[in-house]
């Protein structure tokens, strides 16, 4: 019986270590599967990201028109 109290201390560690990697295990699972619901996009942010890339679009075609009145740093 003495001799179990003292393995007890020794096995507790193990045992311990391996709930803890079994509870985060699955909390990443399910955490996971909450992510891939909430990410996908609705209509209305698809909307927005069409009207965003329009804009950018369109801001790159203005720059590449224009010309560059700045000075490189590096020269």
């Amino acid at each position: 019986m003495s001799q179990l109290l003292y393995a007890l201390p020794l096995l507790a560690c193990p045992v311990g270590m391996g709930l803890m990697m079994w509870f985060m295990m699955r909390s990443k699972r399910t955490s996971a599967t909450d992510q891939q619901a909430q990410s996908a996009p609705t209509a209305e942010q698809e909307q927005e990201l069409i009207r965003l890339r329009k804009e950018v679009d369109a801001l790159r075609g203005d720059l590449a028109t224009k010309p560059s009145h700045h000075k490189d740093p590096s020269a």
